[in-house]
């Protein structure tokens, strides 16, 4: 699985050989800092990217100014699965295809690193627009009333993270993909609203409630503080 973007890139020759070499060493920074925090040493980095430590910091000044940009990329490819789902015309589809799009590309996988680096302006725009494109997915299957009405957007960040956590290394990759494709597949069963059921006006009867009380978005975001 590769740290790639979901558009295809009109480029070719040398800036294309670059950009590939870029999303090597992003792809092994995630995999890096997420199983080992932010701590973790830059030349572990350059070691499982298989450059040189030269290389690593002319690309990025500074292992901080990397951890941003991850964030900002990560973020960047849940917007361009968020296009893709309210591009879709059933509610649903979109809604399911942007929670398996996101959890393939781990999109979630850099909250461990929630309140150990800097947020920089680009974070905090990028991730408000991720946010609001969410909501807009989430609201449009309510409408439709396929989504259970007591599920928020909120919700279905917290499920991302949890699916986007890195397996160990010993783990057999293929066997973790098809587990991961299970859970995710139970996961959005769950989040269906009952089928057959009357509508109350926009909202589908969604069951048994949820328990608890839905999450804060303060908390949510707060995670991101490091002070």
């Amino acid at each position: 699985m590769t740290f790639r973007s979901l558009r295809p890139q009109s480029v070719h020759g040398r800036q294309a050989e670059a950009r590939r070499n870029d999303m090597v060493v992003l792809e092994a920074a995630r995999d890096v800092f997420t199983a080992q925090g932010a701590g973790a040493p830059i030349s572990a980095v350059a070691e499982r990217a298989g450059v040189g430590m030269g290389t690593l910091y002319r690309r990025y000044g500074s292992k901080t100014e990397l951890l941003q940009r991850l964030c900002v990329l990560a973020m960047e490819q849940a917007l361009a699965a968020a296009d893709d789902a309210l591009g879709a015309g059933d509610p649903w589809d979109g809604l399911a295809g942007y929670i398996r799009a996101c959890v393939e590309l781990r999109s979630g996988a850099l909250a461990a690193l929630a309140g150990q680096i800097e947020t920089t302006a680009p974070m905090r725009s990028t991730a408000r627009r991720s946010m609001a494109r969410l909501e807009e997915i989430v609201a449009r299957a309510h409408r439709a009333g396929r989504l259970r009405p007591d599920v928020t957007a909120l919700d279905i960040s917290w499920l991302i993270e949890q699916f986007s956590r890195r397996a160990p290394d010993q783990v057999d990759p293929d066997e973790e993909r098809n587990v991961r494709s299970r859970l995710v597949a139970i996961a959005l069963d769950g989040l269906r609203a009952r089928a057959g059921e009357p509508l109350d006006g926009l909202r589908a009867r969604a069951g048994e409630p949820l328990p608890g009380r839905p999450p804060s978005r303060s908390h949510y975001a707060g995670r991101w503080s490091s002070s």
